[in-house]
């Protein structure tokens, strides 16, 4: 299955972490989204948004002058 993509290039926080909450709400569990910023901040508060929202945080790549975060969404907990 092919991460869904998120190119937040030139936003400064904090909206690459505002983009990425929202965007993980929206994605189904088990899916796989690959965020790219430049903001040098997003390397703070991306993995700070996953780790609240329960997600995972496979890798984070430096590609020149970006960031790439490839995030999880947690499966959902049945009670």
């Amino acid at each position: 299955m092919n991460p869904h993509l998120l190119d937040l290039s030139g936003l400064k926080c904090p909206m690459p972490a505002l983009r990425t909450r929202k965007a993980l709400r929206r994605l189904m569990p088990g899916h796989e989204i690959e965020v790219t910023c430049t903001d040098p901040l997003a390397v703070i508060d991306v993995p700070n948004v996953v780790r609240e929202a329960g997600d995972e945080l496979l890798e984070t790549i430096q590609r020149d002058a970006s960031l790439v975060f490839r995030i999880r969404k947690a499966e959902q907990v049945q009670s």
